[in-house]
Parts: structure tokens; C-alpha cells; sequence
């Protein structure tokens, strides 16, 4: 048996210490993220614990970084708001398990089927979520606040051009906090927002009735988070594959989300998936690429939490909210939204972007923006190709036969008008179709084919069809004259 590359002394430096740089990174976001839901930040900080250690060994994406995210939490917010924490937590439990389901059913092959201008559109989403997310942290607080959130981004922005080797968030958290101590500073700090945890999570259910309410109560947060996580992970795996030039295994990292889900539901976080932000300081700014790092940011996360809980609750929040903005900032595709970029785009991939956008922001939930996106892309990419079918006519110099050429892909957009290009009453008695450049893809256009062939035997004049490829002539063979009663 080979020996895992984590293993060689070069390899597992920059692992350990791309681990360590990513578990102080993860404090403040799953902090901030609890906070979004709602909740305890100790439920953020366990979630962030489990995803990452579970996710480690039983994911598809090695180096990728899974904890508990603003895509989530944003999506659990109104059932713990509304409801309580236990039935975030059996929502996260039941929403893992879709997961398995849905991974299992080849899940994870769909993601072909999003188009880049949706993609773009996701990302640029998060990224104005997660900001607005910040905003609220920013209204009604003392004054303090304001300058101690521009020296945070200040700090933030220009201390990488001096050395990259210390991740700037934690240099700005931790000169904000020494700051705000030293100086008696009074900031709403991290311990406002509850106590951080002082002992490991312990496993257990989730207290709500085991009643077919409770099931019909949960069961849209827990799609909708099963959705939303799934497609968050799958789309940053694909970014990851592309970074590190190598292939992941797509279906086994969607079981594995819901694996670790149902592990941090059980344990009692609010669940997560890959997070980009995280994923993209680990392989790209500390260069991982084993499972080695994703599952000591876990294991430094709760160290951190149980042996350093007092310090890290001194953190104040300007300092979470100037890395939670900087992190919105960073995930946003400036150069999509670039004056450059929109004269060369398509108007329909714009469109595509513009929409996936609107409906995220709207509705706040990414799953809804990304279907909504990728069905209006198919209909303008339908549209699109509907446009492209021509129909050529050239008739015998003796009148006594005439051949239509038909190029282009034929299908329910683009059959439709089909029917309309033929001269019926005027052509001679034998009439050949010639779809050696087209191809038939669905029933739509054998049934306009027939109805064509139909309109010319009324009128006592032959159709022969000719040059279909073997696909075409098997889905015609197969259904036409069958797809009318009247046969």
C-alpha cells in the first residue's frame, strides 16, 4: 500500500500550519454565521468542528474546506427564529439525510447542466448576502465602532503587501482586540453574543415530537438547505478542480456533505457546507491539497475554542464584521460587473446573471436564485437555437420533383415553424425532405413531420424522407403515426 503524501515532513508542514491559518480564520466567520442564524455562537463553532473532521474522510474534494456558512444560515434563520433551536438542529439532521439521498440518486452529474452566467450570478449573490448580512452589526452602535472597523479593513488590505505569511484577518482581529482591552474600549465583543464552549459537544437527539407535523414543519428547510448545500459544495469542488488541475469525485462529496451534517446535527451544530472564502485561503494563499488540512482546521478550531475561550470572546465585533466584509468584497466577481466585460457578454448570459441575482437577494435563498437562473438560460438558449434551423428549397428543372434541405437541430422550439416553411399547394407530386444536416432530438418534431407529410397526402403528393442519421431515424421509426389518435 502506498503511503498518503500527507506523510512526507515537507508536505505535512504545509498542511499543519495551512490548517492553522484556516481554523482562526474559521472562528470569526462560524461566530458571525451563528449569528446570522440566530443562534448560540458555541452551535456555529461545533458545526464548524464536525463538517470539518467528518467531511476530511468521508468527502470527494480532498483540501476543500466544509463548515457551518452564511448560505445555511441564512437558510435556517427563519426555522430557529421562529421555532427554536431544537428544530434547527432535527432540520439539519433530516436536510443531511436528503443529502445521502440525493447524492446517492446522481445528484452531483446535474451540475453540468448550470451555466457559468449562473454561476457567476451564485457567487456574486453570496457575496451581497453575506454584506448585507454585516449591515444590521453596523447601525445603533457606539462610535467606537466605525473607526475600529476601518482600521480592521485598513490593516486587512495592507498588511499582505508586507508578508503573507500570517493571514491578515487574524492580525486584524487580533490588533482590534489587544486595542480594545488595552484601551478599556467599550464594543459589543463576541462574549455579547453568547458564551463560547468550554467542553467538547456531546451527541444526542434533537427535542422535538417525532409527529408527521414535525416532519411536514421541517421538511422545506430541510430541502432547501440540502439544496443549497449541496450545490454551494459541488460548485466550489468544481472551483477547486480547476485551481489544482486535479478531478474530484463529485457523487461521493455530495454523500459525504450529508454524511457530516447528519454527524454535526447529532452533535448539535447547525449544519454547513464548503465554504469558498475558507477553501480558497487553505489551496490557494497556504497551497494545500491533502485531507490532512481540512481535518486539523477542525481539530485547531475547538482547541482554540476550550483552551483560548476567554481571549477569543474579547474579540470585539467591529473586527468580525471588517473580515466579513472584506470576505463579501473578495467573493464578489468585479470583473463580471467590469463596463469591459458587459460590451462582449451576450445579452442573454447577462440576463442569466442579472436574474440568478435578483431572485438570491429577493428571496434570500441561493437554491431558488440558482434553479430559477439555470431554467431562464435554458429558455434563452432554447430560443437561441430555434433560431438556427433553415429550410432550402430547390425543385427539378422538370417540375416534377422538389428537395427541401433541412439543417439545423430540430426540437419543440425550433420544430414549431417547420410546418409553415413548405409550399403545400404549389409544389409537385413527389415532395423529398432531406435532413442530412438536421437531427431529430424530440417527439415535438416527428409529430411536426407528420403533420407536414399529413397536408401533402391530402393534396395526393408523395413525402419521402431521407438522410436521417441512425438516431434520428430510430426516434421516427419509433414514433411516427403514433403520436395522433386518428391512426
Amino acid at each position: 500500500m502506498t503511503r498518503p503524501s500527507w506523510l512526507s515532513p515537507k508536505v505535512a508542514r504545509t498542511e499543519i500550519l495551512a490548517g492553522l491559518v484556516v481554523a482562526l480564520a474559521l472562528i470569526p466567520e462560524a461566530i458571525s454565521f451563528s449569528i446570522i442564524a440566530g443562534v448560540d455562537p458555541s452551535i456555529g463553532l461545533f458545526a464548524s468542528f464536525t463538517m470539518a473532521v467528518v467531511i476530511s474522510v468521508v468527502g470527494g474534494r480532498p483540501a476543500m474546506i466544509s463548515a457551518a456558512t452564511g448560505a445555511i444560515a441564512l437558510v435556517v434563520a427563519p426555522l430557529a427564529r421562529e421555532h427554536g433551536l431544537s428544530y434547527l438542529i432535527a432540520a439539519v439532521i433530516l436536510g443531511g439525510l436528503f443529502q445521502i439521498v440525493l447524492g446517492s440518486l446522481g445528484v452531483a452529474k446535474l451540475m453540468r447542466f448550470v451555466p457559468r452566467s449562473v454561476m457567476v450570478g451564485f457567487v456574486n449573490a453570496l457575496a451581497i448576502l453575506i454584506f448585507m448580512a454585516q449591515v444590521p452589526e453596523l447601525i445603533d452602535v457606539p462610535w467606537p465602532v466605525y473607526p475600529l472597523f476601518a482600521g480592521g479593513l485598513a490593516l486587512m488590505i495592507l498588511f499582505p503587501k508586507l508578508t503573507k505569511v500570517i493571514p491578515a484577518p487574524l492580525v486584524s482581529i487580533v490588533a482590534l482586540t489587544v486595542l480594545t482591552v488595552a484601551a478599556g474600549i467599550a464594543v459589543p465583543t463576541v462574549g455579547d453574543k453568547g458564551a463560547l464552549p468550554s467542553s467538547l459537544p456531546v451527541p444526542g437527539l434533537p427535542d422535538v415530537p417525532f409527529t408527521f407535523d414535525t416532519l411536514a414543519l421541517l421538511a422545506p428547510y430541510a430541502l432547501a438547505f440540502a439544496l443549497v448545500g449541496l450545490m454551494e459544495s459541488l460548485m466550489t469542488a468544481k472551483l477547486v478542480d480547476d485551481i489544482t488541475d486535479t478531478h474530484s469525485n463529485k457523487t461521493r462529496e455530495a454523500i459525504g456533505q450529508g454524511v457530516a451534517n447528519v454527524v454535526t446535527g447529532f452533535f448539535g451544530g447547525m449544519g454547513g457546507c464548503a465554504m469558498i472564502g475558507q477553501t480558497m485561503i487553505n489551496v490557494k494563499t497556504a497551497g494545500a491539497r491533502t485531507r490532512l488540512s481540512t481535518f486539523l482546521a477542525g481539530a485547531f478550531l475547538m482547541v482554540l475554542c476550550l483552551v483560548f475561550g476567554p481571549v477569543v470572546s474579547e474579540i470585539p465585533m467591529a473586527a468580525l464584521v471588517a473580515v466579513m466584509v472584506l470576505v463579501a468584497f473578495g467573493t464578489f466577481d468585479w470583473h463580471s460587473v467590469s463596463p469591459a466585460t458587459l460590451k462582449r457578454m451576450p445579452i442573454g448570459e447577462i440576463t442569466v446573471m442579472v436574474v440568478t441575482v435578483a431572485v438570491v437577494v429577493a428571496t434570500d435563498n441561493l437554491a431558488i436564485g440558482v434553479v430559477v437562473g439555470t431554467i431562464t438560460a435554458m429558455v434563452i438558449f432554447a430560443r437561441r437555437v430555434a433560431h438556427l434551423v433553415e429550410v432550402t428549397a430547390v425543385t427539378d428543372p422538370d417540375g416534377t420533383q422538389v428537395v427541401y434541405a433541412v439543417t439545423g437541430e430540430l426540437f419543440f422550439a425550433s420544430s414549431n415553424d417547420l410546418v409553415y416553411q413548405f409550399d403545400y399547394a404549389n409544389d409537385p407530386d413527389t415532395v423529398v425532405i432531406d435532413l442530412t444536416d438536421a437531427h431529430i432530438w424530440d417527439a415535438s418534431t416527428v409529430a411536426a413531420l407528420d403533420a407536414i407529410t399529413t397536408k401533402y397526402e391530402a393534396r395526393g403528393k408523395a413525402v419521402e424522407i431521407i438522410g436521417l442519421n441512425k438516431h434520428s431515424a430510430r426516434m421516427h421509426g419509433n414514433l411516427s403515426g403514433e403520436l395522433t389518435g386518428s391512426h
